[in-house]
């Protein structure tokens, strides 16, 4: 087995709340950020799936915080694909610290949109599996 797809991230100062630790709704940032790069690296980049008429989209998404981050810790957000038979797709990511420590889990559910009829893609392995370059970054 591979090791999940990573991104490192730097926590920046004017992404603290009042307690001095990174604002909640941040570590859902870092988690899309890595998102989106798996997605390029893989090479289906957001130009080639808007040309091809399909959008990921979040449908769920649970976070667990686990430990804070402050200013000028650095992370590496991961990123895990399950995939199913049905419209929807499992992504579970973790945001670690460089030491090891897991900062925060996420749970994502997603589909594949087409977007033109405004639905889910009823497979998003196979749509993804046809644009992607490399298709095992994604789990494929």
């Amino acid at each position: 087995m591979t090791e999940p797809f990573s991104v490192r991230i730097g926590v920046r100062g004017y992404e603290l709340d009042t307690q001095g630790h990174l604002h909640g709704a941040t570590y859902q940032d870092y988690g899309e950020h890595a998102r989106w790069e798996v997605l390029r690296a893989a090479g289906v980049p957001q130009e080639k799936l808007l040309a091809n008429g399909v959008g990921p989209v979040m449908l769920e998404i649970n976070v667990r915080y686990l430990s804070e981050l402050r200013a000028g810790d650095e992370v590496d957000v991961t990123c895990g694909f399950t995939w199913g038979a049905g419209k929807t797709f499992l992504i579970e990511q973790e945001i670690t610290r460089t030491d090891g420590t897991v900062a925060a889990e996420l749970r994502v559910v997603s589909g594949l949109m087409d977007l033109g009829l405004r639905k889910l893609v009823a497979d998003p392995a196979e749509r993804f599996t046809e644009l992607a370059e490399r298709p095992e970054l994604l789990g494929l």
